[in-house]
């Protein structure tokens, strides 16, 4: 048994606020960011591991996505720190959305009135475990807290919960409730849905998904369906499936027009029709999940003729077959208790005989009835087969029919186009007409290569020639620009075409050492220890430390000894010496001395050993 949130009813009334929200004005919900968090915990490490939650998340899930949600991110089996992780990514998601939803399946607990989702992780041995182990449901609100129009959280997860039978109670006061405590929620546009109402449990079925997933996936998607009766219908469907014994619940309020989660299509527009058989199948297999002979009944009574009557019938006969095989079972079990009662009481030979005569013939017609459940089990099961096949083939041609549909409206669509790009391109071609105020055509080829250059793609002057530098420009131009003008030709077109660009083509090219700021090329400068490397960025320059081998100290000492012992060199002076040719220092050992001419000096002169 599912021990869904008892919030039901809030989330499936929030999901109706939500959408309110998306469509006020008439502006399609469609038009806003929508995303959702879609969560199924089924692998439990300290509890029976749950069927349906992973199965139900990607049932939700898909539906979510085939409803045009712009991100659906559908995660299964996490623990307490992918919980927390998984919630934070979605708010930062929420942030400019203006839809959020969150589905949670699996086990949930309610703790002294506040409801607790488990992971897969906790082991919940005592009441205050759940403080540590366990994601508080006021997290899930704060994680959809920045949508803007509405706020959605609906918990599948209202089933019997296992923990809260065997974990220890630190304190005798603190309450563990049966299902969820009811959430009213304080913001607005903000709602939570839960399976079953506050304080009961729902049921998982005995199928592949829950009776709450499979009717929120039927009804939800449904075009023009306001949400509303979607899920009244969702309600509905869950009481029919369950025998009445789980009602799902929506806790908040939020007013509006008809909201639909799938828009209808516009008048006008042909598409696939819905099948009448749509709702006599689903109460089939509502009749069929029973399993009982009233649901059979009330099915024929709802429905007498058709396909599906015959094989409620069929249906019937195998219920019968059972019941009869089970009376006859009965009848020979108290057939043998009087036979063992009459020999225990020595009854006569003739009454012995009489009862072993009544108890074989009761086993014989215990051997036959099992046989007649056979076959009426076969019989069954060979009809199953055939309303599938029935069914296949139904959907195959509808789908083929679909696709024709389709294929139909796409040529149409494709002619349109067509016609309209020809009539676009006629257009064109009208336009191409040289303007009254065009420039002569003497002026044209510089009026060209004026705005080759404000686009940046000639560098020097204009000139009067279409000259082969104005050439290589053109070229440039039509390989930024995406045009294919002839670059030997400046005509008309390609001055029109280059008035129409409003700014710069070209990229800017720097050369090495400069970089692009704007439209001019600035030089690079790099900060102390850092220089420009190949790729025109700044790096820091690396120092090379010498490295001390013995063989090099060897080397130094024997320098260092034959310069010690060499004779000493003249050193240079210093002093500069200046003549006709320039001026330059003093060779080494040479001396500058006076030049006389007669008693006065007239120069200077280099005098060497």
């Amino acid at each position: 048994m599912k021990q869904r949130f008892r919030t039901s009813a809030i989330a499936l009334t929030a999901l109706f606020g939500f959408f309110v929200g998306s469509w006020l004005g008439c502006s399609p919900a469609l038009a806003d960011k929508r995303v959702a968090l879609v969560i199924g915990n089924s692998a439990y490490k300290s509890a029976p591991k749950l069927g349906n939650p992973v199965n139900d998340a990607a049932l939700i899930g898909g539906m979510l996505k085939k409803s045009g949600f712009d991100t659906v991110d559908v995660r299964q089996d996490l623990n307490a720190p992918e919980m927390r992780k998984a919630l934070r990514e979605f708010g930062a998601r929420t942030r400019d959305a203006d839809v959020a939803i969150v589905y949670y399946a699996g086990h949930g607990l309610e703790v002294d009135g506040t409801n607790y989702l488990i992971p897969i992780d906790a082991a919940l041995e005592t009441d205050t475990d759940v403080y540590d182990e366990a994601i508080p449901i006021d997290r899930v609100l704060v994680s959809i807290e920045p949508a803007k129009q509405l706020r959605l959280v609906i918990l599948d997860a209202c089933r019997d919960n296992p923990f809260s039978k065997t974990m220890k109670r630190t304190v005798a006061s603190r309450a563990i409730g049966r299902g969820l405590a009811k959430v009213e929620p304080t913001s607005p546009n903000t709602v939570i849905a839960f399976a079953a109402k506050a304080g009961s449990t729902a049921s998982d079925g005995d199928f592949r998904n829950s009776p709450f997933a499979v009717a929120l996936a039927d009804h939800l998607p449904k075009p023009g369906l306001d949400l509303r009766k979607a899920f009244g219908f969702v309600r509905d469907d869950v009481l029919k499936a369950t025998g009445y014994k789980q009602e799902p619940y929506v806790y908040g309020s939020l007013g509006g027009d008809d909201v639909p989660l799938v828009p209808a299509k516009p008048a006008g527009v042909a598409g696939p029709q819905a099948n009448p058989q749509d709702s006599i199948r689903r109460d089939y297999e509502l009749a069929l999940q029973a399993g009982l002979r009233e649901a059979w009944e009330a099915f024929l009574e709802a429905y007498p003729d058709g396909f599906y009557a015959n094989l409620a019938r069929v249906q019937l006969k195998k219920i019968a077959a059972e019941e009869d095989r089970m009376a006859a079972t009965e009848k020979a079990r108290l057939a043998e208790q009087d036979k063992v009662r009459l020999a225990a009481e020595r009854a006569q030979k003739a009454e012995l005989e009489k009862a072993a005569a009544v108890a074989k013939a009761a086993e014989d017609a215990r051997i036959a009835a099992e046989k007649q459940k056979q076959i009426e089990q076969a019989k069954a099961e060979a009809a199953e087969r055939e309303r599938k096949a029935a069914e296949a083939a139904a959907a195959k041609a509808l789908a083929e029919k679909q696709a024709v549909e389709k294929a139909a409206a796409e040529a149409k669509t494709k002619q349109a186009a067509e016609k309209q790009a020809a009539e676009a391109e006629s257009k064109r071609v009208a336009a191409l007409s040289p303007p009254p105020n065009s420039p002569p055509p003497a002026d044209l080829p510089r009026s060209v290569q004026l705005e080759l250059r404000r686009v940046g793609c000639m560098k020097v002057e204009a000139g009067t020639e279409w000259s082969e530098t104005a050439q290589r420009s053109l070229t440039l131009f039509n390989k930024y620009a995406g045009t294919k003008f002839n670059a030997k030709l400046a005509d008309v077109d390609v001055l029109d075409a280059l008035k129409a660009k409003p700014g710069r083509v070209c990229p800017l090219v720097c050369d090495r050492g400069f970089k692009a700021d704007g439209d001019a090329c600035v030089k690079i400068t790099c900060r102390a220890g850092y220089r420009i490397n190949d790729d025109n960025e700044c790096e820091k320059v690396q120092d090379k430390k010498p490295v001390v081998t013995r063989e090099d100290s060897r080397k130094r000492d024997a320098g260092r000894k034959q310069i010690e012992a060499a004779p000493a060199k003249p050193q240079a002076s210093g002093q500069i010496i200046c003549n006709s040719a320039g001026c330059r220092p003093l060779k080494p050992g040479c001396r500058m001395t006076n030049r006389m001419a007669g008693q006065s000096t007239v120069g200077q002169v280099e005098e060497c050993n």
